[in-house]
């Protein structure tokens, strides 16, 4: 289950990094927009996170019923819940394009990067129902033991992403004329329009599940909805962590929100990798659950555990190896990346303390904890990440600041984790 998890899992930061190296080589104002698309980017980015919540709840809830076989009992759920997420993305978008200035300007965006955040912004975000859609049905494969289609349709969207990022932002002479960031925009947008469009064909095709809306709602939709909302506040204290983080760096100078955003995305790229065998965590822990198998869930903990210790080292020892190359594959600006290398070797430490958030993060989804990832979150973001970064700013470390914030938030996110996951099956 792993390996084509691991795969659709990276398919979202995929997309990212292609933008972001493709628009970091562009001839003109290249800086400018690679900080426009860190920037409008890490704002979607939020966004879909905050909405996509429910694709674990989703996940958690499907898994349990079919441990219990009884899936009969649940075939109005998806649909549902997939409604519910279109008309909340749907709201969202109407509701921040007529903030989206303001809202750029809360990360310190200004001139150039200001108009350019915007306008990759008011394009990119057309996908939202589009990713929460397809999202949504990654949820209903997953809590069917399923992880091959979903991987299927996130290879389908890399590559078609990838392809027109090159063909939208640099142009074909005498054809397509390059529309530089927008470019890169556009091409995500119909990249997700198609997985989306496979989501559904595979989703009739390949579950018991159909996308039929019906009255009333299913009685699993006020504990669904419970654990999305509290999936939902947990995100919310995530994404203060990445605002701010991206608020500082842009206060800093233009060329350290770009720094930084190649920094991120790399980080995002493994935590995305990682996260692979997070979701086989949420997957099999929620079946073993509904089969009321403890001991397997403790046995699932530590295989997922030495499996994401050695990807993350893998990893690490990768990009020690091509430390210097990875950074020219986003920018050729000497400035940018003096100060992605002085911080590069940060991300590449923070892997394994990742790993061990990450799995930990993926069983109490399937466990339907949600209270318990909300509490560690919170206490992360505000007791670890916020005072972390604040008196790194003090000392004036700048991007220093930042990935030791970063640093602290995911020791505190694995590490309660742990204590509260050992209290809870070991008993």
């Amino acid at each position: 289950m792993a390996i084509p998890a691991i795969i659709s899992g990276i398919a979202e930061p995929l997309l990212s990094i292609t933008d972001t190296a493709i628009v970091g080589n562009i001839k003109i104002n290249s800086v400018e927009a690679l900080a426009a698309v860190g920037i409008a980017g890490s704002f979607i980015s939020a966004i879909v996170w905050i909405l996509a919540q429910t694709r674990s709840a989703i996940s958690a809830i499907i898994a349990q019923y079919l441990g219990a076989n009884k899936i009969k009992n649940i075939l109005k759920l998806p649909a549902q819940i997939i409604i519910i997420n279109l008309l909340l993305s749907l709201f969202i978008y109407i509701v921040t394009i007529f903030f989206v200035e303001e809202i750029f300007e809360l990360y310190n965006a200004k001139g150039l990067v200001l108009e350019q955040s915007v306008s990759y912004y008011k394009i990119r975000a057309l996908g939202l129902p589009l990713t929460l859609f397809t999202f949504s049905v990654f949820g209903v494969f997953r809590g069917m033991q399923n992880t091959f289609w979903p991987m299927i349709i996130s290879i389908v969207g890399a590559l078609l992403n990838v392809g027109l990022d090159f063909i939208l932002v640099f142009g074909i002479d005498g054809i397509i004329p390059a529309l530089h960031v927008e470019g890169a925009a556009w091409a995500s947008i119909i990249a997700q329009a198609v997985m989306a469009i496979l989501a559904l064909i595979l989703m009739l095709k390949k579950t018991p599940f159909s996308i039929k809306f019906s009255l009333p709602f299913h009685p699993e939709i006020k504990r669904l909805l419970s654990l999305s909302f509290n999936l939902i506040i947990r995100t919310i204290a995530l994404n203060i962590a990445l605002y701010m983080a991206n608020a500082y760096a842009t206060k800093y100078g233009t060329n350290y929100i770009a720094a930084q955003t190649i920094a991120f995305q790399i980080w995002l790229f493994f935590a995305f990798f990682i996260d692979g065998y997070s979701s086989v965590g949420n997957i099999m822990s929620g079946k073993l659950l509904g089969e009321k198998n403890y001991q397997k869930i403790w046995q699932l903990s530590k295989q997922l555990n030495k499996y994401t210790f050695i990807i993350s080292l893998l990893l690490g020892i990768t990009c020690f190896i091509f430390y210097f190359p990875i950074g020219r594959i986003f920018t050729h600006d000497n400035e940018v990346l003096d100060l992605f290398y002085g911080i590069f070797w940060i991300v590449i430490l923070m892997q394994p303390i990742n790993a061990v958030a990450f799995v930990f993060d993926g069983i109490f989804k399937g466990l339907a904890e949600a209270v318990v990832l909300r509490n560690t979150l919170l206490i992360a973001t505000f007791v670890g990440f916020i005072p972390a970064l604040l008196i790194g700013d003090l000392l004036n470390l700048k991007l220093y600041a930042i990935w030791i914030a970063f640093t602290v938030w995911m020791i505190l996110r694995g590490g309660i984790l742990v204590v509260l996951f050992k209290r809870k099956i070991i008993k």
